[in-house]
C-alpha cells in the first residue's frame, strides 16, 4: 500500500495563503475598474489589428510575395483568444480573423520546433501529419457549418503544395465563398488543365467578385469565357503565351468595366495595330498600369498613339517593360512626352551595342517619381561596357533638369552615383543673367547595385540652391547612405558599413562625404551603443549583455565589434 500512495493525486492544501508566493515570478495584475466597455468598435479594431497585421493584407499577391514580419500564425491565433474573451470583441475580432485568411506551412517563431516534435511523435504509429493541409480542412469544415463566416472571407492565400495537393478541398471551401477577391490557385487552373475542371466551375458560379486572373498557355477557351460574363469585376489580368485574336483580345478588355493592370509575356503577335481604335470593335481600355515583358512587335510609336487619347493619357500611372526589343531607350523620350501623369517607369534590357553617336533627346517628364532603370550588358569582359553609354545617357537627363519630379532613382551600375560627382564645375558667380547652372533642383534617392550583389546600395544626393551656389541644407541630420566604402574610401566612411552621403560643392557639381554617425570610434571613447552591448553589471557580466544584444544591434564595422 505505501508504493501505491506514490502514484495518488496531491490535494492542494486548504489554506493557500499559508505558503509563501514568489513576488519575483509573479504578474502584476490591474484590480481597478474594467475600462474596455468605453472602447468604441473603432477603436478596437485598430487594436486588433495590431494585434494580426496580417488580417488588414488586401493585396492580389500570391502567398509567397506577401508576407509580413513576425510568424502570422501565432497572431491570427492571438485574435483567435480575444475574440473569445468578451462578447463586446467577437464581432470586432472575427470581422478580422476571417477577412483575409492566411494558411502557412510552418510557424514562423521558435514554436515551429517544439510543434514538428509533437507532430513527428504523433506521426510514428500512422501517416505523416500535414499541417496547412488540417488547416485547410477546418477552415472548409467552418465556413460550410456558418454562412455568416463564409460571407466575410475576401482573400484566401495558401502555401504552394497545399493548392497543387488540396484541389478537391480548396473547390468544396470557395464553393461557400461568395465574397472572395483574390484566392492562390494551382497552376493547372492558369493553363487549362483539366484536373482543375471542377474547381474553375466552383469559382466562376460561387465567386463573381475576383479581382485578379492569370492565364497561361493552354487557357485560350478559359479567356474567351469571360465573354459570357463570368468575373467582371476584374482588376488585374495576365497573359503569359497566349495564342488569340487581336480582336477576342479586345472584345474580352472591353467586357470588364474595372479592369487597372493587363500585364502581357511573351506574345509575339500584339503589335501596334492592337492598341489602334479599329471601327466596330472596343477600344484598348485606358490602363492606370502596363507590364510588358518580350514582347517583339511593339514599339514606342504604338504607345504614343495609344496615349495620344486623353482618358488613356490621363489614366495611366505606371509601365513596366523589360526585354522588349522594340522598346528601346532612345525611344523612351517618346513615351515619356506622351505619359503626362506616369508616375513609375520600371524598364529593364540586356544590350550588347553602345547608343548611337546621333545625339538623343533628354527623357522629359514633370510627373515620374520612380525610375527603375536597369540596363545590363551581354558580356562582362569586354573593356567598354556597352551598358556604360546608356547610363551616360541617364546622367544626361538628370543633369539637364528633364525630370524634376524624379525622388526614387534604381539602376544596375555600382559606380552610376560616383558619376553623377564628376559632373563639370560652373562658375559661382556668371556674368551673363541667363546663365542656369547645372545640376539638382530636387532630392534624389539612388539606388544602386551590380551584378553579384543582392543588396541595393542607397545613396542620398542632397540639392543645392541652383542660382546661389550654396551648399545644400544639412540641417536634422545627414541622410545616411551605403556606398563607395567598397571603392577604398578609408575607414572613416563607414567601414563595412558603406555609408556615404553626397553634398554639392557649391560649384554645381557634387561631393561625397563619409557619413558622421558612422565613423569608428577610439578605443578609449564608446559611444551609447558600445555601453549598452557591453555593460559590466552583475547579472550577466560582458559576454551576457552582449549577446542579448548581438541579434538587435548591428555594428558599423569589425573594429567596433570586438571593441
Amino acid at each position: 500500500m505505501g508504493f501505491m500512495k506514490r502514484f495518488r493525486r496531491q490535494k492542494s492544501p486548504k489554506n493557500k495563503d499559508f505558503f509563501p508566493r514568489n513576488d519575483y515570478h509573479s504578474v502584476a495584475a490591474y484590480h481597478g475598474p474594467d475600462c474596455t466597455p468605453r472602447l468604441n468598435d473603432k477603436i478596437l479594431r485598430r487594436i486588433f489589428e495590431e494585434v494580426c497585421p496580417h488580417s488588414m493584407d488586401e493585396s492580389l499577391d500570391s502567398s509567397e510575395d506577401s508576407g509580413n514580419e513576425g510568424c502570422m500564425t501565432c497572431d491570427m491565433r492571438d485574435l483567435a483568444h480575444c475574440a473569445l474573451v468578451k462578447r463586446q470583441w467577437y464581432s470586432v475580432a472575427a470581422g478580422l480573423l476571417y477577412k483575409s485568411i492566411r494558411i502557412d506551412a510552418v510557424h514562423y517563431c521558435e514554436l515551429e520546433e517544439v510543434y514538428a516534435a509533437e507532430r513527428r511523435r504523433k506521426s510514428r504509429g500512422g501517416d505523416e501529419i500535414d499541417p496547412p493541409t488540417t488547416r485547410l480542412l477546418q477552415l472548409c469544415r467552418t465556413v460550410r457549418d456558418n454562412h455568416y463566416i463564409g460571407q466575410r472571407v475576401r482573400f484566401l492565400k495558401l502555401p504552394y503544395m497545399t493548392r497543387e495537393s488540396c484541389k478537391a478541398d480548396l473547390a468544396r471551401t470557395v464553393s461557400v465563398l461568395p465574397n472572395l477577391e483574390y484566392v492562390d490557385l494551382p497552376d493547372g487552373f492558369y493553363n487549362g488543365d483539366s484536373t482543375c475542371h471542377t474547381l474553375r466551375q466552383e469559382l466562376q458560379a460561387r465567386c463573381p467578385h475576383i479581382r485578379k486572373m492569370k492565364y497561361n498557355e493552354g487557357a485560350e477557351k478559359s479567356l474567351e469565357t469571360l465573354l459570357q460574363g463570368f468575373w467582371q469585376e476584374l482588376r488585374v489580368i495576365e497573359i503569359n503565351r497566349i495564342q488569340i485574336e487581336p480582336t477576342v483580345l479586345r472584345r474580352v478588355l472591353g467586357q470588364l468595366p474595372w479592369l487597372s493592370e493587363v500585364s502581357f509575356s511573351e506574345v509575339a503577335w500584339l503589335n501596334d495595330s492592337v492598341l489602334q481604335p479599329v471601327p466596330g470593335i472596343p477600344e484598348f481600355p485606358p490602363l492606370d498600369t502596363i507590364k510588358l515583358r518580350k514582347v517583339k512587335n511593339l514599339t514606342a510609336q504604338g504607345l504614343a498613339q495609344y496615349l495620344s487619347h486623353p482618358v488613356s493619357r490621363d489614366t495611366l500611372r505606371t509601365l513596366k517593360i523589360k526585354d522588349c526589343p522594340s522598346l528601346t531607350v532612345p525611344a523612351l523620350h517618346i513615351v515619356l512626352q506622351m505619359a503626362t501623369n506616369l508616375r513609375t517607369l520600371e524598364f529593364t534590357a540586356t544590350v550588347s551595342a553602345s547608343l548611337p553617336i546621333e545625339p538623343i533627346p533628354p527623357m522629359t517628364s514633370r510627373s515620374l517619381h520612380t525610375l527603375n532603370y536597369e540596363v545590363i550588358s551581354s558580356s562582362s569582359h569586354q573593356m567598354y561596357p556597352p551598358a556604360d553609354s546608356y547610363y551616360q545617357y541617364l546622367t544626361t537627363s538628370l543633369m539637364s533638369g528633364s525630370l524634376p519630379a524624379l525622388r526614387k532613382l534604381f539602376v544596375r551600375d555600382p559606380s552610376f552615383p560616383e558619376s553623377l560627382t564628376l559632373a563639370p564645375p560652373v562658375r559661382p558667380f556668371a556674368d551673363s543673367p541667363h546663365h542656369t547652372p547645372r545640376g539638382f533642383n530636387q532630392p534624389l534617392e539612388v539606388f544602386s547595385k551590380g551584378m553579384d550583389e543582392l543588396d541595393w546600395i542607397f545613396t542620398s544626393i542632397i540639392p543645392a540652391d541652383a542660382y546661389t551656389g550654396r551648399r545644400g541644407s544639412l540641417s536634422g541630420g545627414r541622410p545616411v547612405s551605403s556606398y563607395s566604402a567598397h571603392k577604398g574610401l578609408g575607414p572613416q566612411w563607414g567601414g563595412e558599413a558603406r555609408k556615404s552621403v553626397v553634398v554639392p560643392n557649391g560649384f554645381g557639381g557634387f561631393l561625397a562625404v563619409p557619413a558622421d554617425d558612422d565613423r569608428p570610434r577610439s578605443a578609449g571613447h564608446l559611444g551609447p551603443s558600445h555601453h549598452r552591448g557591453f555593460s559590466n553589471d552583475s547579472t550577466g557580466g560582458v559576454r551576457a549583455s552582449f549577446m542579448s544584444q548581438v541579434g538587435r544591434d548591428k555594428r558599423s564595422s569589425r573594429a567596433d565589434l570586438w571593441r
